[in-house]
């Protein structure tokens, strides 16, 4: 290709209209150059509308690589070379163009290659480790290291629909405009306050009336955001109107409860324990800790020890590395309670294993037993 200038030339148009089986000559625009600011962009016809509408955003902070979000999906953007070589060619209303000129495209730029985009998950994990840098509790002091929505979209690598999903999951609360997970000993005061005043006020823990129970709260000196925010991770509301507290979820958080603030008990101590402290009509079981809890066998006891799915990663790596850390051999009954929440765009949970890690099978009926890759 000759670097001759001439203004007498067809953009793009001229490209796009070539015949089969003929050619067209091509020329150095005037502006030819490495132009780093232009990048081919390969997308799935399903995420057109949302590119051309500007329904997009690259999120990420300088040290990470960018992500490209549409409302409920998070896409890696990776560079692919081409061995060909991919000419650019402008718009032809770019050019001073003469009445007859000559067929020809001028290119402004030889791209090395393209930018793909792949569906990955969303990055989770920073979410979590941002909230928890100033978690509320009732004494707060500190203003500092609070996040808005907007700070929390430029900070974490997640669509709109996945950092909203990840909130409700961290039982994040909106406070004066700020995102919060509020402190677990503080949150369990205010479950047991309510568990109280129900009680008290005589209220069936199946039928709570939510205006009642707030300002029941209020009067023992909490916000009602708390108040509301305690019936919403504790409860589910009935189709009546009024709030039932969810069983499992009260019994799961004093069953925490108690093993943080002892660590390993014997099986026989923590059940005899746990019954005594969960409210009544409420029927403690030990399946209710399925990814809560591990037990031990030594000698003829069992020994129960907390261990919380919600404090793992949530990325695959880091979650198996994680969890064979704590035991190097695990039995399906007991790994399948810490992966079942593991999502990976076009990886089945069968594909997970087979990655991460080795499965073993004395005999067909034996329990499969998974060990590191």
């Amino acid at each position: 290709m000759e670097k001759t200038e001439f203004s007498c030339t067809k953009g793009a148009e001229a490209v796009l209209n070539v015949p089969p089986n003929s050619s067209i000559p091509i020329l150095y625009h005037p502006l030819f150059g490495p132009h780093d600011n232009l990048l081919l962009l390969e997308l799935d016809e399903k995420l057109l509308p949302d590119v051309i509408n500007e329904r997009v955003s690259l999120r990420g902070e300088p040290n990470e690589d960018a992500v490209l979000c549409t409302k409920s999906k998070t896409y890696a953007v990776k560079f692919v070379g081409t061995s060909n070589s991919v000419f650019l060619v402008p718009p032809s209303e770019q050019f001073v163009v003469d009445e007859t000129p000559p067929v020809a495209a001028a290119v402004i730029k030889v791209a090395p290659g393209i930018m793909e985009l792949v569906e990955v998950s969303p990055k989770i994990d920073k979410l979590k480790t941002l909230l928890l840098e100033n978690p509320y509790r009732y004494d707060e002091m500190r203003d500092s290291n609070l996040y808005q929505w907007d700070d929390l979209i430029n900070k974490v690598q997640a669509s709109d629909d996945e950092l909203k999903s990840a909130l409700r999951v961290l039982s994040a609360v909106e406070i004066n405009g700020y995102w919060r997970i509020v402190d677990d000993k503080y949150m369990g005061r205010v479950l047991k306050t309510l568990i109280n005043n129900s009680i008290l006020n005589d209220w069936s823990l199946n039928s709570l009336d939510e205006n009642a129970v707030v300002e029941s709260l209020v009067n023992d000196g909490i916000s009602r955001v708390i108040a509301r925010h305690c019936l919403e991770v504790y409860g589910s509301k009935t189709n009546g109107g009024v709030w039932e507290l969810d069983k499992k979820r009260v019994c799961v958080h004093f069953a925490r409860e108690i093993l943080l603030a002892k660590g390993k008990m014997n099986m026989e101590s923590f059940m005899e324990e746990w019954i005594s402290k969960v409210p009544g009509g409420m029927v403690a079981s030990l399946d209710m800790l399925e990814g809560e809890i591990l037990v031990e066998k030594l000698g003829i006891q069992s020994w129960v020890y907390a261990f919380s799915v919600s404090s793992l990663p949530s990325d695959p790596a880091g979650r198996f590395s994680r969890l064979f850390q704590e035991r190097a051999k695990w039995e399906w009954k007991d790994l399948h309670s810490y992966i079942r929440d593991l999502s990976v765009p076009g990886l089945t949970s069968d594909g997970l294993l087979l990655k991460y890690t080795r499965r073993t099978q004395p005999t067909a009926d034996a329990e499969p037993v998974f060990t590191a890759r």
